[in-house]
């Protein structure tokens, strides 16, 4: 599931929340243009489609703004329910930049590139212990408001086996486990490199740790 570095053309499906490289994505389609998408889509030796955040609008019915970083979702299983529907079991992998939108005919689509993470200071072993023991404090704060027990670390981190020899996918896996607003999220996705991404997750788990102890405190 590699796209090229020069662009290429792509469906896109925008979406009000913000999917990470490496996340599962299910889908119910029902709307005609949607429909059409995923029909095209199944046609092809790799089935795939960028998802891209909505900036200002709404999913159904068009006339949205949208963001210019997204990623790819592959279609690894399906479900066709008859008139129209499906519904679809997907997995985000790379990340994409969006060039230039193009009409939205019979559904959005998008001239796209790869984007890869680009060079920049290393992210050392003790910064990405660091972030992830700031991780499980939020979800020791968390457990401990909800009166429940959590599993072990490495039961609750869970990195897929494709994320241990690389940091940046590894970011990513820990990004997906921390419950921030799809502008954390965004800014997660849309960080250059490991160590971009690295700050932008740090202030995320702060921004949820603040709104907790915020809610907490009424």
């Amino acid at each position: 599931m590699v796209i090229d570095r020069e662009p290429v053309e792509m469906a896109m499906f925008p979406l009000e929340s913000v999917l990470l490289p490496g996340e599962d994505l299910p889908l119910r389609i029902f709307e005609p243009r949607y429909t059409a998408l995923v029909r095209d889509c199944l046609d092809r030796p790799e089935p795939r489609f960028g998802v891209v955040l909505i900036s200002r609008g709404r999913e159904v019915g068009g006339a949205d703004a949208r963001c210019d970083v997204a990623a790819v979702a592959r279609i690894d299983e399906y479900v066709d329910a008859g008139a129209g529907r499906y519904v679809l079991g997907c997995r985000m992998g790379e990340r994409i930049q969006v060039v230039e939108w193009l009409p939205d005919d019979p559904y959005p689509r998008a001239r796209v590139r790869a984007w890869p993470d680009e060079p920049g200071p290393p992210v050392t072993a003790a910064q990405f212990r660091d972030i992830e023991d700031r991780v499980l404090t939020l979800f020791e704060r968390i457990a401990a408001v909800r009166d429940v027990e959590l599993p072990e670390r490495d039961v609750l981190l869970n990195y897929p086996d494709e994320a241990t020899d690389d940091i940046g996918k590894l970011l990513y896996a820990l990004a997906t486990r921390v419950p921030m607003g799809p502008a954390d999220k965004y800014a997660v996705l849309s960080a250059a490199s490991p160590a971009d991404r690295l700050v932008a997750l740090l202030e995320a788990v702060d921004s949820v740790a603040a709104m907790i102890e915020f809610q907490l405190s009424e």
